[in-house]
């Protein structure tokens, strides 16, 4: 997700006139990322199969699905991603201070 990223928010329409409140739409609006609920980040979150294997996590982000925490496709384990695909859990979202933007891997669009 980091090498879209800074594609993605060149296309971001953040000034919410556009509807979207947001939502990166290059064909069309993404309803997962619409209908994804917020959630609370979980006290001292990190991504736990990262510590259960001894590696790094470089960024964090929760699945807004399950609340599952993973790391980002930076880190070695990639586990984010790995969520996604075990689950089809589409939207997870960046649990880094100060960043607050959402990704949807089935249509890879910003939000």
């Amino acid at each position: 997700e980091e090498s879209m990223l800074d594609v993605a928010l060149d296309e971001v329409d953040t000034s919410g006139e556009g509807g979207g409140e947001g939502i990166a739409r290059p064909g069309g609006v993404c309803g997962h990322l619409e209908s994804a609920l917020p959630r609370e980040v979980p006290r001292g979150a990190d991504c736990a199969d990262c510590r259960r294997e001894g590696t790094t996590t470089v960024h964090l982000r929760m699945c807004l699905t399950c609340g599952k925490v993973g790391c980002c496709d930076s880190s070695p384990g990639t586990h984010a991603s790995k969520h996604f695909e075990a689950t089809g859990h589409p939207v997870m979202r960046s649990i880094e201070p100060g960043e607050v933007w959402r990704w949807c891997y089935q249509d890879d669009l910003l939000g």
